[in-house]
């Protein structure tokens, strides 16, 4: 057996294949020992970016919340400002030791200017149909249908004045309307 294992092998083919498996398996390894080490850091980069996008987003997420609240709790802010004016010069008009009619006239028409333009700044518009306008149940409210001489289911007469915040109704405008003939 000695004798077998020192000589060389019959089979010449069985050798080049024996010295060609041993030095292209080596090779071979390093390159995907290379490739997984270079696939795990790309992954571990990917995680981190990952994992980043991940916090960004609640961050933003967070921030609205706290956004939307701020909104909220200050929304009156502004219409606030503007109705401060209004009420010091109602004050003021309550000071006046001897008022006169006319006096008492100009200053509710200025406080009611102040007033107007309060309303403006923050969009708060005024419903007052026209007489003879068509019944509109997205802006008036009919409390009453009467004989008139205009086509039904119009307006006859406004009652009180409605309100718009916006595109948004605040009041209907009480109105009468025309009954169908």
């Amino acid at each position: 057996m000695q004798d077998q294992e020192n000589q060389p092998s019959q089979n010449p083919e069985v050798e080049q294949a024996e010295e060609q498996t041993t030095p292209v398996e080596a090779p071979a390894m390093s390159d995907l020992e290379a490739q997984l080490s270079a696939t795990e850091a790309k992954l571990a980069e990917m995680h981190d970016a990952f994992m980043r996008a991940k916090a960004e987003g609640e961050n933003i997420r967070r921030r609205a919340q706290e956004d939307v609240a701020k909104a909220h709790k200050f929304a009156v802010e502004s219409f606030a400002e503007a109705m401060v004016p209004v009420k010091d010069s109602l004050e003021m008009a309550l000071k006046v030791d001897n008022p006169t009619l006319e006096s008492l006239k100009e200053g509710v028409e200025m406080t009611l200017k102040q007033l107007n333009s309060a309303f403006e700044r923050n969009r708060l518009i005024e419903v007052m149909p026209a007489a003879g306008d068509k019944l509109d149940p997205n802006k008036h409210q009919a409390v009453a249908m009467v004989p008139a001489e205009q086509e039904a289911n119009t307006v006859v007469a406004v009652l009180q004045k409605g309100y718009m915040i916006a595109d948004r109704l605040l009041r209907p405008a009480i109105v009468t309307a025309a009954q169908p003939k």
